[in-house]
């Protein structure tokens, strides 16, 4: 129904940037939130950002400052641009979809991709 993949992650050291992109496809009509989490080794997965299709955003407060979440709502994509990266951001970075409206009218939820690397070293 819905596919996410991610690109972006990639190896850099502290006080440096990335910008992770996340697209879906599928039956899409609407996506209502997409979002951004993280899962560091013996972690739990944990929110970084998401972003309605109103563009209301909502941020952990570890990234606040230093990570913006944006979107492009007609192509179903979304971005996580990176700054200021600490070896604590180090995590494999998920791209979520909830609330989605296929074609058909069927809302579906909670949609993952396969998940981008990024490490950060001090």
């Amino acid at each position: 129904q819905v596919q996410l993949v991610e690109s972006g992650g990639d190896m850099v050291q502290a006080g440096g940037f990335l910008r992770l992109s996340c697209a879906a496809s599928g039956s899409i009509f609407r996506i209502n939130v997409m979002g951004w989490y993280r899962q560091a080794p013996g972690k739990q997965r944990e929110l970084v950002a998401d972003i309605t299709r109103g563009g209301r955003t909502n941020y952990a407060d570890s990234v606040k400052g230093r990570f913006t979440i944006s979107r492009d709502t007609a192509a179903h994509t979304v971005y996580l641009q990176m700054n200021s990266l600490r070896p604590e951001d180090t995590a494999v970075y998920y791209c979520n979809a909830d609330r989605v409206l296929l074609y058909g009218g069927t809302y579906v939820h909670d949609f993952w991709g396969q998940g981008t690397q990024v490490t950060v070293s001090s």
